[in-house]
């Protein structure tokens, strides 16, 4: 392993209280509000009001309805996102009603969200659903009377009604898309049903309407369901809880209830807002809040969140947030902002598929004239080659090939404990090839613990004891550490008087008439006791990392106890899953000295280490990893270790649960204080990609495949929508293999 040092002096280096600003200003949740979204889309004021919009089933219907919204004099301004179907509108007073009415009229179903009913779906879409349905029925009739000896005229009037009743919505929305100067799926779907009849194929047109329609209802309740892995997040909390009034207990609504109220919560209810234990102790389950496998023990002082279970004991908790202010409001906000944020690729794709409809359209009208022009076959053969066209060349399985991975990612990320603040980011942590770790607080727990008792002049047991009797009136971590030993091991402490703290050197007290002493090595030199039998020991040990608290009398030495900042008990087995989902190399960066690098980077499986280091050494060992060709994620504790994690290509945060400021500066958030979810979060970024990617070759290939059958002939229009709608919804359910990733 490497030893690589960039100070002589030994420093912590925790100290750092600078922003995380990834060469962009860190927002608060209220600044987010009116920021610029990372695909340059403004994001509207707090004056918003926010609607869920049900029946979109790719972006360019989000992009209709957004431009339709516009042509409305009293809309200031307006934002529709496909991902998580959500509208934001400002408006001069613009009524609810006429908004949804609005809405209705280009295609699809609206519903103003509250803060409480911001979880709840908007009613099914039971219209569209009727409509698909009478629409395959009178394709069944008529395709049954055209086999009887019916008149010709019966299957053609039943045709008719199937594409009325399937095209009906399809053909509204077009008419509001070209009336908003836009050209969408429903455009070329309605152009393609139209042009069949008016070429006589009656059953072609009823056919493609019918496949349209059903496949549209398909990919919308398949959509919904990824949009739904988040919304059932605000289910999670409940909506009342119990408030302690002097001795009573009133059952009261959430935004009833204020800082500093005292609520209480029985055995197997779950915890509605956060804050901390007042009285009791119970075993708390976190896992919908940090992604933790294994409930926590709570007792009196211990933080808890809304939305975690309380399994066992009743406790009095007094609340320290507001209910839009906990750590699930927080967590449901952040995701759906980040889902709102384009991802590179699908900015991409969606600039791609903006120029590539008005080309088609072209190419269309091109197939259309030339050929026939020039007696390559008839006009009419050459009509229904360019609606083959039309319809196959419809890019709503590419446009759809990245959000829906992206959403369902994400989504399934939060209901982990991780949270992926955007695409941009799902796509970066893909791509990482080195992860540098803070050994403090990060790879171990922060604290002291006792690794080793030496024992000189008597036994173990009986050093424990004095060791314990005289350090059980400090609150210095170190004594912390031992006093917890000594009651690990069920050793009593003594009777004892005369205590005195030594400044800067060590505590003393009288036991049984004699005088002790537990200190540094070097108090013991200055009451004259010779150490050089134990100098060669002690200088081990402190080079593997212990603080040495020497146990004796003025005359004699009893032993030695060895405290060291222990590993986490989970962060062996995070570095191995991490290396096996593909990251090629563990750093870890310390201020510790070199000897208690090597050891920890020994006993984690880090790969390399960087020791000495102050704060600003951090960020110079990340921009040398990145010097080297990697692109590095950096975790910390998302304040202490802002500069590195800025200056990494992606900041991961631990402990987020706990702590807004980690919540608001790492592009990715481990709501844990562990790295349990940090192998998930690995795999479940380079599925993403994977997906993506094989989404967008998918989409291509069946497009160029289809392509080239439309001008032998090989290909009839409802094969054409079949495979346009059949590869969207092969996209989406390849996309919602994510949602089933368990870690």
């Amino acid at each position: 392993m490497a030893n690589e040092q960039k100070h002589d002096g030994c420093c912590s280096g925790h100290h750092c209280s600078s922003e995380h600003t990834h060469g962009k200003k860190t927002l608060t949740v209220l600044e987010s509000a009116a920021a610029v979204a990372s695909d340059g889309t403004a994001a509207l004021s707090g004056k918003a009001i926010v609607y869920s919009v049900h029946g979109m089933d790719c972006s360019s219907c989000a992009k209709s309805l957004e431009r339709h919204m516009r042509t409305l004099p009293a809309v200031k301004d307006v934002s529709v996102n496909f991902s998580t179907g959500k509208m934001q509108l400002v408006s001069d007073g613009l009524q609810d009603d006429a908004v949804i009415r609005e809405v209705a009229k280009a295609g699809y179903s609206a519903q103003r969200l509250e803060r409480r009913t911001s979880g709840e779906a908007v009613k099914k879409d039971q219209a569209g659903t009727l409509l698909t349905t009478l629409s395959g029925v009178f394709l069944a009739l008529g395709f049954a009377s055209s086999l009887t000896s019916l008149d010709a005229s019966v299957s053609t009037i039943l045709y008719a009604l199937a594409i009325i009743s399937g095209g009906y919505r399809p053909a509204r929305s077009a008419f509001y898309a070209i009336k908003s100067k836009s050209l969408d799926m429903n455009v070329l779907m309605s152009v393609a049903a139209i042009g069949a009849a008016l070429i006589g194929e009656w059953l072609e047109g009823a056919t493609v309407v019918w496949l349209f329609s059903i496949g549209n209802l398909l990919q919308t309740k398949s959509i919904e369901k990824t949009r739904d892995s988040i919304r059932n997040l605000m289910d999670l909390a409940p909506p009342e809880a119990w408030v302690k009034k002097g001795e009573r207990l009133t059952r009261m609504s959430v935004e009833e209830i204020g800082v500093g109220d005292v609520i209480v919560v029985k055995p197997g209810e779950k915890i509605p807002l956060d804050g901390d234990i007042l009285a009791g102790h119970s075993s708390v389950n976190q896992a919908p809040i940090t992604g933790e496998s294994i409930p926590v023990d709570k007792q009196a002082g211990d933080a808890v969140f809304a939305g975690s279970v309380n399994e066992s004991g009743a406790l009095e908790i007094k609340v320290t947030k507001l209910v839009a202010d906990t750590a699930i409001a927080r967590i449901i906000h952040l995701v759906e902002e980040a889902q709102e944020k384009k991802a590179p690729t699908q900015a991409f794709v969606d600039k791609f598929a903006a120029m590539y409809t008005p080309i088609v359209l072209i190419l269309a009208l091109l197939v259309i004239v030339f050929p026939p022009l020039f007696g390559f076959g008839t006009w009419g053969e050459w009509f229904y080659k360019a609606l083959e066209l039309l319809v196959v060349a419809c890019p709503c399985a590419l446009v759809i090939s990245t959000p829906v991975a992206i959403v369902s990612a994400i989504g399934n990320a939060a209901r982990n404990g991780v949270l992926i603040k955007g695409g941009t980011f799902l796509e970066k942590a893909g791509a990482i090839e080195a992860i540098a770790f803070d050994k403090t607080g990060t790879l171990t727990e922060g604290k002291p613990r006792v690794t080793q008792v030496v024992a000189v002049g008597e036994a173990e047991d009986v050093i424990l004891a004095i060791a314990r009797t005289m350090e059980e009136r400090s609150n210095h971590p170190i004594a912390q550490a031992i006093v917890a030993y000594a009651k690990q091991k069920q050793i009593a402490a003594r009777a004892g008087d005369d205590y005195q703290a030594l400044v800067g050197k060590g505590v003393q007290a009288t036991v049984d008439g004699v005088v002790y002493y537990a200190g540094k090595p070097a108090l013991f030199e200055e009451l004259g006791i010779d150490m050089s039998p134990w100098k060669e020991q002690i200088a081990s040990l402190q080079v593997e990392g212990n603080t040495l608290i020497v146990v004796g009398t003025k005359h004699e030495l009893l032993g030695m106890i060895a405290v060291a900042d222990a590993i986490r008990e989970i962060t062996v087995g995070a570095i191995s899953q991490i290396k096996a989902a593909g990251i090629s190399e563990i750093i870890m960066l310390t201020g510790d000295n070199a000897g208690t690098a090597k050891k920890v980077a020994a006993q984690t499986g880090v790969d390399r280490y960087f020791a000495e280091l102050l704060p600003q050494d951090k960020v110079e060992a990340v921009k040398k990893l990145q010097q080297e060709g990697k692109v590095v994620a950096m975790v910390g504790d998302g304040i202490n270790d802002a500069p590195a994690l800025a200056t990494a290509d992606l900041g991961i945060a631990m402990g987020g649960a706990g702590t807004d400021t980690a919540m608001e500066t790492a592009d990715i958030v481990l709501m844990a204080d562990n790295l349990e979810k940090l192998p998930h979060t690995v795999r479940i970024s380079r599925k993403a990609l994977v997906i993506i990617k094989q989404n967008i070759w998918f989409s291509i290939v069946v497009k160029l495949v289809a392509l080239v059958l439309i001008f032998p002939g090989w290909l009839t229009l409802w094969l054409a929508v079949l495979s346009d709608t059949g590869a969207a919804l092969i996209v989406i359910l390849n996309s919602m293999r994510l949602l089933r990733m368990k870690p």
